[in-house]
């Protein structure tokens, strides 16, 4: 492996690749565990793939907001490093596949050219934080929520309370009541609110989709803006400390709000109040409150070839923003998956004739703000030859899918490939729903819902069917979820397993029904409601059937060969290490990181650092004595149980370590707290030492 040095100027930075250079280096050399290694790649945005030996790279786009710059960085690094394709996720990020593990150092070295970050888009941290994408030109909003999602991006990235939590942890905005951000099911949503002339939100917690899908709670109905991020901060470190560990389909926070109780829950995070390292935090809207900059430039000629066609592509994918004069312009991505080669022609436009700002969606897609209404002639023109004027953007036409079987280790069945096919039934046989807003389809090649499926008003789940001693792909439908607004949603109803390859029957089946029965003004919500689910298993279930599977059945959408289930690790939460030596290695790296925190003047942070410090320690011993542990809290309680009258402490352990708890992140408790973590770990490493024990 080649050393590289960075032209980063940003020293933090700076060390973050240098370091993921050197511990590449060291697990090459197997001095690093490969599952420790692991927890700490994905905490740099490096994924593995279903494709042996590369890496899945997620870059962190916060609310999904680009310009015609990164863009450009984005996709050389894609030509450079991968193969040349850019794939739009669920959660406004970017991702490129197919990258060499040696050389994503240099990678991240040339995207941080440009502000952009790997930092923390995957494993056991929080995840990208997400937004609305017409945050700041809609009609509706009471104010622009993209400075609030900024604002916690910056703070809670590569903030010590939430580095190595139980699972990963999700943030959104949605900027009207129609929570187009899906706050239902974050961990933690916020919904724009104004009450008595002050900006606030709505905070939802505890939901989430995957194989137990949860409908979030709501924590408040009002908060004023300088009080989400200490409500934040809250929030993490009592998922921290509470959050399953051992457990992984189980240590997510909807698990834990659900098994201890909502009030319970609260009471949690009414405790850390006073360990908080802000009561209040204002933040700074001043940058997202400047005037929008469009270039001067002379309005290209252009001919019109057919009118019907610009004027459809104006209905579905043109959007009036707040601001007079200018639109939004909608791009409907197939499959989330663009080029290069078109990418680089896309920021050249936004940046010479629009406004310099895209977002990426939820649903996978591109939106272009800020164009003049004399440019969108133009617009349309240039976007129709890149191939980016497609009608049906965010309508039953626009599929949302994760990647499935193409390159995800969890992946079962193909989600790509049965996406491709039920978007060509659709333009062939329903073209009419290409305006549509209000009927969504969305599927995931597992259980995870990365493809949302389980909130869909249509979804399918990738899953298999048995037909004798052999095994088909198929499909779970699901009918009867969706966004209901201000914070409510619906969970999707599992209704029929049947073959994937009649997936597009299923469709046409459904779709046909609720045209031939709905009610003027009825919804197809209502029109499920009013059917229920059995009607729905009535019409479908004959092509559940699986004696009379024929060859074609037992090959996937988008293959040729027969279908073999072959299911990797999933890489989503990292994973816990039961090792005793990392566990000290890390709890003196921590002690470390809370000094050198302590000399920056930086409290809160050195405090927390000496706590993780103080658990991992514990943790280690606790395994030299063969006990389990899941939580942190049961650590702390597990410790004092075993080892009360075996290492001396100034006081019995769960006070040693809970002080953090009881005093304000000052100067005086913080050099105190990493004392006492120092005294600590010096006395247990005596205790192994003496024991002789180096078993886990």
């Amino acid at each position: 492996m080649q050393s590289f040095r960075t032209e980063i100027e940003n020293p933090i930075v700076e060390k973050d690749i240098i370091d993921l250079e050197k511990k590449i280096a060291l697990y090459y050399e197997g001095k690093i565990d490969e599952e420790r290694f692991r927890s700490l790649r994905l905490a740099r945005g490096v994924y593995g793939q279903r494709q042996f030996g590369v890496q899945m790279i997620r870059i962190k786009l916060p609310y999904g907001r680009i310009t015609s710059e990164q863009l450009h960085r984005i996709s050389n690094v894609s030509d450079e490093y991968s193969r040349g394709r850019l794939h739009i996720t669920t959660r406004q990020d970017i991702q490129i596949h197919h990258v060499s593990l040696d050389r994503t150092p240099e990678l991240w070295a040339e995207l941080e050219k440009d502000d952009i970050t790997l930092r923390e888009a995957c494993g056991n941290t929080v995840r990208n934080v997400t937004a609305s994408e017409t945050a700041g030109i809609d009609v509706n909003e009471p104010f622009d929520v993209s400075p609030y999602a900024h604002a916690v991006f910056e703070f809670f990235l590569r903030n010590p309370i939430c580095q190595e939590m139980g699972r990963k942890f999700k943030i959104s905005f949605s900027g009207t009541d129609e929570d187009t951000a899906l706050s239902f099911m974050h961990d933690l949503g916020f919904i724009a609110k104004i009450e008595n002339n002050e900006i606030g939100f709505k905070v939802m917690i505890g939901g989430g989709l995957g194989s137990q899908a949860r409908l979030a709670d709501t924590l408040f109905e009002f908060i004023a803006a300088d009080k989400i991020i200490p409500i934040t901060e809250a929030v993490l470190r009592v998922f921290d400390r509470h959050g399953e560990r051992t457990k992984r389909a189980r240590a997510r926070l909807k698990f834990l709000v659900k098994e201890i109780g909502f009030d319970a829950f609260v009471q949690l995070v009414e405790d850390e109040q006073k360990a908080l390292s802000h009561t209040t935090f204002k933040i700074d809207t001043s940058k997202f409150d400047t005037a929008i900059e469009i270039p001067s430039v002379e309005i290209p000629s252009v001919k019109i070839e057919n009118v019907s066609e610009y004027n459809a592509w104006k209905t579905s994918n043109v959007i009036p923003q707040k601001q007079d004069g200018l639109f939004a312009i909608g791009i409907k991505v197939h499959l989330g998956d663009f080029y290069t080669d078109k990418a680089r022609l896309l920021a050249d436009l936004i940046k010479k004739y629009a406004g310099n700002d895209m977002r990426l969606s939820l649903r996978q897609n591109i939106l272009i703000r800020h164009v003049k209404e004399e440019l969108l002639p133009f617009f349309y023109v240039e976007l129709n030859k890149l191939g980016f004027a497609e009608i049906g953007y965010n309508s039953t036409l626009d599929i949302t899918s994760c990647p499935g079987t193409d390159t995800c280790n969890l992946g079962i069945a193909s989600s790509t490939g049965i996406t491709a096919e039920l978007e060509r039934v659709l333009k062939a046989e329903f073209p009419h729903f290409a305006n549509n807003k209000n009927l969504t389809i969305k599927i995931s090649g597992c259980m995870n819902s990365c493809g949302q499926h389980s909130m869909a008003h249509i979804g399918f789940q990738g899953m298999t069917v048995k037909s004798g001693k052999s095994v088909a792909p198929a499909l779970q439908v699901l009918l009867g979820g969706g966004i209901l607004g201000n914070g409510e949603g619906r969970v999707s109803n599992k209704v029929i397993k049947i073959p994937s390859k009649r997936g597009p029957q299923a469709l046409r089946f459904i779709l046909k029904d609720f045209e031939e029965n709905v009610t003027e003004g009825e919804s197809f919500l209502n029109y499920f409601d009013r059917q229920g689910e059995k009607y729905f298993y009535d019409i479908l279930k004959p092509l559940a059937n699986t004696s009379n599977l024929v060859q074609s059945d037992f090959i996937d959408w988008g293959s040729d060969e027969q279908y073999e289930m072959a299911v990797g690790v999933g890489e989503c939460a990292g994973v816990v290490i039961d090792l005793v030596a990392t566990l000290l290695l890390e709890s003196e790296e921590k002690i470390e990181n809370a000094s050198e925190a302590l000399k920056l003047h930086q409290y809160s942070d050195s405090i927390y650092y000496a706590y993780t410090s103080l658990v991992n320690t514990a943790k280690a011993l606790l395994l030299t004595e063969g006990e389990s542990t899941n939580t942190q809290a049961n650590i702390i309680s597990l410790f004092e149980a075993v080892f009360a009258n075996k290492i001396e402490l100034p006081a019995i352990f769960s006070e040693f370590v809970y002080q953090i708890q009881k005093n304000e992140p000052t100067k005086q408790f913080a050099e105190k707290y990493v004392a006492d973590a120092q005294l600590f770990y010096t006395k247990a490493t005596e205790y192994r030492l003496k024991n002789g024990s180096d078993e886990a």
